[in-house]
């Protein structure tokens, strides 16, 4: 299958002047040359810096560092963020489902032929990429994007134009689990010897894993709620799964987009659920097949889907495993308001 262009990127890369171009990639020249003075974390074939207090690849955190220099928000944009492997490619096809309903309910609804990340592009893997920086103003209100970022190292756009926050969080140790898995399937496709599950354990319980530490992560974008809770809505993953009409309509809601009491009626919420369920999401020709064009190089759209469940760690974690993610947990989030 061909590329697909991304959605709705496509028109936000006007022609430009060689002196245009040339200027944007010093600016990118720039910001590699300031990773690689940071420090990094050896025993990788591709290392992580840290960064803010937090650890990214090269790529990724050049990435967010440009994001954060050029992004100029809305009021009316809505980001969505996760620490990797939360829940991320279901909740971005939620949203855009949802705030473009009007599109889906024909029979060839966009996320039949694009994936979720096409549609609700991250800010660090698809929007600020390739040495270019987009006119996002040709995108129409409201836009869509995704990102890992920290809250601490957002654009300062996103907090000063007072666009609203997704946050969708996960069991650390489902999260771990299909991280590891995730990691995995780079590492047999560049040949290289696979993580085992204590190497990978103890990076993760020590905070080296991409965007994290976990828990820090949580913790910044639920501070954020705390502080804002008009504009960070929080979600849990394991509730979203229990009972997704009540929160798909919470989601609705806080993005201005309600359900009105015909569509409700019609099945509208149902219909966007059974769209955008592992089960039909991951059967997509797209999604099985398609390829997408990130800042870690071309990605199969198929590595973003693995089996989605809650409690899978218990196949795969000893129970001492399991009791020290735990007690990292319960000590982190001591005092915050949140627990599992």
């Amino acid at each position: 299958m061909a590329h697909s262009p991304s959605y709705p990127l496509s028109k936000c890369l006007p022609s430009q002047t060689e002196e245009e171009m040339e200027n944007q990639k010093r600016t990118y020249q720039y910001f590699r040359h300031l990773v690689s003075t940071l420090p990094r974390v050896g025993g990788f074939k591709r290392p992580f810096y840290c960064y803010n207090g937090w650890y990214a690849r090269l790529p990724s955190l050049v990435s967010a560092m440009v994001a954060r220099e050029h992004f100029q928000a809305q009021p009316t944009d809505v980001l969505l963020a996760t620490c990797p492997k939360s829940g991320t490619t279901w909740l971005k096809a939620l949203l855009f489902a949802t705030v473009n309903r009007s599109s889906h309910t024909n029979s060839h609804p966009p996320l039949a032929t694009l994936s979720p990340h096409q549609c609700v592009p991250s800010l660090e893997f698809s929007v600020y990429v390739n040495d270019r920086i987009p006119d996002l103003d040709a995108l129409s209100s409201p836009r869509l994007f995704g990102t890992h970022i920290p809250f601490q190292s957002l654009p300062a756009s996103v907090i000063d134009a007072g666009c609203r926050i997704v946050y969708l969080y996960r069991d650390p140790k489902d999260c771990f689990i299909s991280l590891w898995h995730f990691a995995n399937k780079f590492r047999a496709k560049d040949n290289i010897e696979l993580w085992t599950l204590d190497e990978f354990l103890e990076h993760f319980s020590n905070g080296i894993s991409p965007f994290g530490p976990y828990w820090d992560h949580v913790l910044g974008y639920w501070n954020g709620h705390l502080e804002r809770p008009q504009k960070v809505l929080f979600l849990k993953y394991e509730e979203l799964m229990q009972h997704p009409e009540v929160h798909l309509k919470r989601l609705a809601e806080f993005v201005g987009c309600p359900f009105t009491e015909d569509e409700e009626k019609e099945g509208v919420v149902e219909g966007i659920i059974r769209l955008c369920s592992f089960e039909n999401l991951s059967n997509l020709e797209v999604n099985k097949i398609g390829r997408s064009e990130l800042a870690i190089g071309t990605v199969e759209n198929s590595i973003f889907f693995r089996r989605g469940e809650v409690g899978d760690w218990v196949n795969h974690l000893t129970p001492e495993m399991a009791r020290r993610l735990e007690e990292i947990t319960e000590s982190k989030f001591r005092g915050s308001g949140l627990s599992f």
